[in-house]
């Protein structure tokens, strides 16, 4: 852990009596349309595709269980493996979170754990390993790497969200083809395939790692899911594996127009309670806070443009996973308590991106913090200053924004201020007294 740099305890002392601009609530309207019984949902898509002609009694199913924080998944995943068990298959699940969980089995059972997905619950085996098996030499000159239990399934069943990714661009993204690479591929493809990124196009390598693992892995079905801008399953589809890549690029459209993004263009500092691996897989979504190209900056058309980013916390689902700080200009002390920083620079390095995993300046108070991010933002008055708080950036329904702000919202119908201004709610430590 980084210890506080000398001197930043007493950076509100550069203003006797700090100034901050006053905060109203408001809360966007959203399409709040989404699934009630995913259950049900994900037994009838499966049921369309008809996988009891394909799919023989005893056979083994091997099905993914990833990292993120899914709407649901448990019950989602438990549909499945009710599913394969009831035409007499042999169904189980497989950690797919690349190098999640430090890399580690124990790791990644614990982050299954955490997300209500336990062999009791699921009522079936989850085969955890490390270890992978090389099925492939992609044309690029790299293995192609799947976990070792997959690729001795009889079928395989990938499970995932499809959404705008967080670094790549492309009409294809985060979806089933991702989490063939990535997430089967274990910390072995994972890290391969990041770095194979860095001389080619991300779009040509999902599609060479994925056309391999379609070949020779025997993948009978994806189960593709689109959350709403609630974070809500709004739309679950069974696909067969050659409709992968076309479904997918009609899911992604479908996803981008749900995603829940801040309405504003422009911010001089955006607060955040807490940045986690359940929230996005760069701690807090770079779509929503205009970084995808630039860790510190909006580029070219990039929307919003913010001046200094502040962190209060992880999540409590992130297990110690920090990535994504370093997109923060500064963060309070705290949140250097709760980094794990080896599973950190793990992420950030099989990743391929180390400056999410670097730590900004430390404050040791939300007030120090704020007053050290007001001080940076040019010549514009503190209390005019544009600031907006947020729980995170998968949770912008209802939000804080400064009074300078009001008029970007005046005239939008699908925005309402809730209460009338009033000063950050301060306590006598320094800290917030409350979240939203």
């Amino acid at each position: 852990m980084m210890a506080a740099i000398p001197g930043y305890q007493t950076f509100a002392a550069f203003h006797a009596m700090p100034t901050f601009p006053k905060i109203v609530p408001i809360r966007q309207r959203f399409d709040a349309g989404h699934i009630d019984d995913v259950a049900t949902a994900t037994r009838r898509q499966l049921e369309r595709l008809d996988l009891a002609a394909i799919v023989q009694p005893g056979a083994s199913v091997a099905i993914t269980a990833g990292s993120r924080g899914i709407d649901r998944i448990d019950a989602i995943l438990k549909s499945i493996v009710d599913y394969f068990l009831r035409i007499g298959a042999e169904p189980f699940l497989v950690p797919a979170m690349g190098s999640h969980g430090g890399g580690t089995v124990p790791g990644q059972l614990a982050i299954l754990a955490a997300l209500g997905i336990t062999e009791q619950s699921m009522g079936c085996p989850i085969r955890a390993t490390m270890e992978t098996d090389v099925v492939a030499r992609a044309p690029e000159g790299f293995d192609v790497h799947i976990d070792r239990h997959a690729c001795g399934a009889d079928h395989v069943v990938v499970c995932g969200r499809v959404k705008p990714h967080t670094g790549f661009t492309g009409d294809i993204q985060s979806g089933l083809l991702k989490m063939m690479l990535t997430g089967l591929g274990k910390h072995n493809g994972a890290r391969l395939y990041h770095q194979a990124t860095v001389d080619y196009e991300f779009g040509q390598i999902v599609r060479s790692v994925a056309a391999e693992v379609l070949a020779r892995c025997r993948v009978v079905a994806g189960v593709a899911i689109v959350e709403n801008a609630l974070g809500r399953a709004m739309h679950i589809e069974a696909v067969p594996p050659y409709q992968f890549e076309a479904r997918e690029r009609e899911l992604l459209r479908l996803a981008t127009e749900q995603m829940a993004r801040l309405p504003f263009d422009s911010l001089d500092v955006l607060l955040v309670d807490e940045i986690g691996k359940d929230v996005s897989g760069t701690g807090m979504d770079t779509n929503v806070i205009g970084r995808k190209y630039n860790d510190h900056a909006a580029s070219g058309d990039e929307r919003p443009r913010i001046k200094r980013i502040v962190v209060r916390g992880l999540s409590t689902k992130t297990n110690g996973n920090g990535n994504g700080i370093g997109l923060a200009e500064f963060c309070v002390a705290r949140v250097l308590s709760q980094i794990d920083l080896k599973t950190t620079q793990i992420n950030a390095v099989t990743a391929n991106h180390m400056g999410a995993g670097m730590l900004p300046p430390d404050l040791p108070t939300d007030e120090a913090a704020l007053d050290a991010a007001l001080n940076t933002i040019g010549l514009t008055p503190r209390e005019q200053a544009r600031v907006a708080w947020i729980k995170s950036t998968k949770e912008l329904e209802t939000l804080w924004v400064s009074e300078a702000l009001l008029p970007d919202v005046a005239s939008r119908d699908d925005v309402e201020v809730l209460e009338a201004a009033q000063v950050f709610p301060f306590g006598a430590d320094g800290n917030l007294a409350w979240s939203k």
